[in-house]
């Protein structure tokens, strides 16, 4: 057994018949570095006793109770207080070991009941006690050998609290608190690396990636007459390429306005080359396209979107009122993937480069071969 930690345990009996039982019992209890602890001496009439009794039992972590030859003194509740101990552990739900006598017939008349009355109660209340785990002696010494080994065992089946030193108390405290904020700070990274790898539960459902969203926007133009007009458009622009515009200029925040700023200008690059401008009927002949300013729905749904598939956040930082928005990990993950140059994507360019060399160097090298070649005609044989 630990020295670090001792349990408690109430052994329940009577008294003047198991004196040398008692004995064993406490001492293999104290060998087992345990504290016993009985109030079978407290008088049986007074409720303030029971009172206490209960409050003992309560702040005990194991329960032993001795049946022998004699059944205990009758209380108030028309049972033994050794019974009554008994039935209130059952109640509460205390880890119970019963040690019955193994031959009642074999205990001397001394230490037996003589009155009818107590002998059928005592037969009911060894009934009552085999119900649960109980073992059987029938020497003092056996007694205390097999409370020795049922409890060993017993506090490995259904450990308990039991009580530590003061000193002892607050060291085992802080290594458990430790103990306990490790595993928190364990959760949080392997939550905080999940979130740099997958975006909020159920954000799959979401419209992104290359799903167009269409933008409302206005502006103003000029025409041939200078005449200024003020319009209203609607572009599809994918999702990814709203994020690419906005999140590679959000590494160290973006205030509100700085935030509708970049809007307008993705909106803008987006449209100036498109073939619905192009193609607009009602754009032909009209130039100094300016003022591209996006629908503020559409900026606060764009804004919502991004918050919803943990792309973005917003924090309010005290001394820093221009860095609202920010990219979350996630979304800083997300961005360096849109962003980062693939090995293979100026492939096309490096072909075209070699191809571009080798019809300079065969051009360059025609004039001298077609000298050659005269040159060899021209030469007669010899």
């Amino acid at each position: 057994m630990s020295s670090d930690r001792r349990h408690q345990v109430f052994v329940s009996s009577t008294y003047e018949d198991l004196r040398e039982e008692r004995h064993e019992v406490i001492q293999a209890l104290l060998e087992l570095d345990c504290i016993p602890a009985g109030m079978e001496l407290f008088p049986a009439t007074d409720d303030d006793q029971w009172s206490l009794i209960q409050r003992v039992i309560d702040e005990c972590d194991y329960y032993i109770v001795i049946v022998g030859g004699r059944y205990g003194s009758i209380g108030p509740q028309g049972i033994s207080y050794t019974e009554q101990e008994y039935r209130y552990a059952l109640q509460t739900g205390k880890p119970i070991i019963a040690f019955l006598h193994k031959t009642p017939s074999n205990i001397p008349v001394g230490k037996t009941e003589s009155e009818a009355e107590s002998k059928k109660l005592l037969v009911e209340f060894r009934s009552l006690v085999q119900k649960k785990v109980c073992k059987y002696w029938e020497s003092p010494t056996e007694l205390g050998s097999a409370v020795s080994r049922s409890l060993v065992r017993l506090i490995k089946t259904h450990p308990m609290p039991g009580w530590v030193r003061a000193d002892k108390a607050v060291a085992t405290l802080a290594a458990e608190e430790m103990l306990r904020l490790r595993r928190t700070i364990d959760e949080l990274k392997e939550k905080l690396s999940k979130s740099e790898l997958e975006g909020p539960e159920g954000s799959s459902e979401l419209a992104q990636g290359k799903e167009l969203f269409p933008v409302k926007f206005s502006f103003s133009v000029t025409d041939a007459d200078e005449t200024d007009w003020d319009c209203t458009r609607i572009k599809p622009i994918c999702w990814n390429d709203i994020f690419l515009g906005v999140g590679s200029l959000m590494l160290d925040g973006l205030s509100e306005e700085q935030f509708r700023k970049i809007l307008n200008r993705v909106i803008e690059d987006e449209y100036l080359e498109s073939e619905e401008m192009a193609n607009d009927e009602h754009l032909q002949g009209c130039g100094n396209i300016r003022d591209i300013l996006i629908d503020w729905r559409d900026e606060q749904t764009i804004k919502v979107q991004f918050r919803a598939l943990g792309l973005i956040e917003y924090s309010k930082i005290q001394g820093n009122p221009g860095s609202e928005w920010r990219l979350t990990a996630f979304g800083d993950s997300s961005l360096l993937k849109l962003c980062a140059v693939h090995k293979d994507d100026f492939k096309d360019w490096q072909i075209k480069d070699e191809q571009k060399v080798e019809d300079a160097v065969i051009s360059l090298a025609a004039p001298a071969l077609d000298a050659t070649q005269d040159l060899k005609n021209a030469t007669p044989p010899l």
